[in-house]
């Protein structure tokens, strides 16, 4: 079977578990809430530091959660993360979407948070997520779409910004515009009976604009991000630093305001 072939843009850096630990099922699956019962079993793909995770084994106390994420290290966090929870009806393991080791038909739900736009072939890891998903149950699948995230007010570097992200993500053989894809993607893999919807970030108050800007600022700088950025000659270090101050500047203005948009979908099998 095919093995992942993109590169996982963001890395590890703090600055990107700074945002992905912040996520929770509530901020970040709430599509698919109203389809989880106690007993249900479910695969958590791309899980990393194991936040929604988590929060998904809360939601199903008889039954059982399962992490996967092809970077083995951050599942030392995950695994923590459920740890001081006191969970114990979770477990984590190392996995490539397109090539699942797991039986058919062996998941009530397979849950996947911004997973799709850094993989190399999206229609094979969903034919894989519905693979693996037992008859009536739900692949549930959300991803950012990045030439539809806006913000105020205007700020030509950080046009520049979005610009160098997307041709970035695309020469490590993702997609960064993948929320407006799921749908077509979820069709050419199978599926018939898919609910599509739409989600949202917002940061606008005084602290969420100091967050959201502090981390793009610090991703820009000395992530994996920015070294394949420089490695792949789409930008030298003094445009990264500019880029980092606007994205400061930015976080000081009382009228900043920025949104992400989501796409959603919920495929029953």
């Amino acid at each position: 079977m095919p093995k992942e072939t993109a590169v996982y843009t963001h890395g590890h850096h703090e600055s990107v578990l700074r945002s992905h630990t912040w996520r929770t099922a509530a901020n970040s699956a709430a599509y698919l809430l109203g389809s989880l019962k106690p007993h249900m079993r479910v695969l958590d793909i791309g899980c990393g530091p194991g936040t929604i995770t988590a929060d998904l084994a809360e939601l199903v106390p008889d039954g059982r959660v399962t992490g996967v994420d092809r970077a083995p290290g951050i599942l030392d966090t995950a695994r923590a993360t459920a740890a001081e929870r006191g969970l114990e009806n979770v477990e984590f393991a190392v996995a490539d979407v397109h090539d699942l080791d797991y039986p058919d038909d062996t998941f009530c739900v397979v849950h996947a948070h911004q997973v799709l736009q850094h993989v190399g072939d999206p229609v094979r890891a969903l034919s894989e997520m519905r693979r693996v998903c037992r008859p009536g149950g739900v692949v549930a699948v959300r991803d950012a779409d990045y030439a539809a995230m806006t913000w105020y007010p205007a700020a030509p570097a950080l046009d520049d910004w979005l610009d160098l992200y997307r041709r970035v993500a695309r020469a490590n053989g993702g997609e960064p515009d993948a929320g407006r894809r799921l749908k077509a993607w979820a069709l050419a893999a199978g599926f018939t009976d898919i609910t599509t919807t739409a989600g949202t970030w917002c940061y606008s108050s005084e602290e969420e604009r100091a967050w959201w800007s502090g981390l793009w600022a610090d991703r820009t700088l000395a992530s994996t991000y920015a070294e394949r950025a420089v490695a792949g000659g789409h930008a030298d270090p003094e445009r990264l630093r500019e880029v980092a101050a606007a994205w400061r500047e930015w976080g000081t203005r009382e009228d900043a305001w920025f949104a992400v948009l989501h796409g959603e979908i919920l495929c029953r099998k």
